[in-house]
């Protein structure tokens, strides 16, 4: 499903580096086009593509990952990092199925009128996307936030089993150094 080495390296540790840096900036992108209307019209399409890209991007990496796990010692901490990726796949799911559906809010927006006591409104007469777009909007964040929260715990997680007890808090000493 995927590649799983990448010149002689684990794919994983390439792959993982385009889910860093996608899924908060979806995120980011998400909640921009969310809360200000401004920005929904200029980011366009660019935020739910952002987003599908870092979906696909996950379950690339997820298999690139399973793949390294059955390469190195199962240790507690490996296992937790494994744990905590699979469970990134919903958040990224829901973060793109909302960010499409506030572009499309944007898209399918009737023209808009003033009306006599200031508000602007569809020609329905009712406010443009209204509770809607405020549902949305709050579910936009949540998936965000959740996103990125658990991007970071996957990262501290993986930082932990690659480097716990690999390393030493004092310079070495090198011959000829």
């Amino acid at each position: 499903m995927g590649p799983t080495e990448i010149r002689g390296l684990p794919a994983h540790a390439l792959l993982v580096h385009v889910v860093v840096v996608l899924v908060p900036l979806a995120a980011a992108m998400a909640v921009g086009s969310a809360v200000w209307p401004a920005a929904r019209r200029r980011l366009g399409a660019a935020t739910p593509v952002a987003a599908l890209v870092a979906l696909v991007s996950v379950p690339l990496t997820t298999h690139a990952g399973e793949w390294l796990e059955a390469r190195v010692p199962s240790t507690p901490l490996v296992r937790r990092h494994t744990e905590l990726g699979d469970a990134l796949l919903p958040w990224v799911l829901v973060l793109f199925v909302l960010a499409a559906a506030l572009w499309l809010l944007q898209r399918r927006a009737a023209p808009a009128t003033a009306s006599p006591d200031g508000q602007t409104r569809s020609q329905a007469g009712r406010p443009i996307h209204g509770a809607i777009t405020i549902a949305i909007a709050v579910l936009t964040i949540v998936a965000a936030v959740g996103s990125v929260v658990q991007v970071v715990r996957i990262g501290e997680s993986g930082a932990k089993a690659v480097w716990s007890d690999s390393f030493s808090s004092g310079a070495q000493d090198r011959p000829g150094g």
